[in-house]
């Protein structure tokens, strides 16, 4: 799979972003409220990412990490593409970790190093934008999600139904921040 460049949107988030993945579960109205809070946020993105070059510099890697083990030789393995940026619209991409296409499977990889036990929504909404910019139903693919986190691997299949609504959502939503844009909100 040759896999589309968006140097436009390296570095930058997007409102309808997989990482901030709540949003899936907005009304319109929730959608302008959380919408309007986040144009005054736009300020903190700067620091954030200031933040991440820091820390990004500061880490030291071990080989005694295995779940750091696990999901750069599964990586490996699979010969994904490390930090793919996947684009619908300036409103909804995000970068996905590791990814890979091939063989009408999609596999979508992503590294936690929290405690709290991740959610795959993020994944399911890679997938979703994934679907949608390169014109694929979720329906016709393999879809395998995994979690590395506190020294295990989770691994689930993607579920067609729930990247079809995610991408459904994507679009309606992508289409009422335009309106949002135009009205000045």
């Amino acid at each position: 799979m040759n896999f589309k460049k968006h140097s436009a949107i390296v570095g930058k988030h997007a409102f309808l972003s997989p990482s901030k993945h709540h949003w899936v579960n907005y009304t319109g109205e929730k959608l302008e409220t959380r919408f309007s809070a986040s144009q005054a946020a736009a300020r903190g993105t700067a620091l954030h990412d200031l933040a991440h070059e820091a820390i990004r510099l500061g880490v030291k890697l071990s080989k005694a990490n295995p779940t750091l083990s696990m999901y750069v030789n599964d990586a490996i393995g699979y010969k994904m593409t490390v930090e793919q940026s996947l684009y619908y619209s300036d409103n909804c991409f995000g970068h996905a970790d590791t990814i890979s296409f091939r063989r009408n499977t999609l596999r979508i990889h992503d590294l936690k190093t929290g405690v709290t036990p991740a959610s795959f929504t993020q994944l399911e909404i890679y997938a979703a934008i994934f679907c949608l910019e390169y014109g694929i139903s979720p329906y016709d693919i393999i879809i395998e999600l995994r979690i590395y986190q506190n020294s295990e691997t989770i691994i689930v299949d993607g579920d067609a139904d729930v990247i079809f609504k995610i991408m459904d959502k994507i679009i309606i939503f992508d289409q009422r921040i335009e309106i949002m844009k135009a009205e000045g909100m």
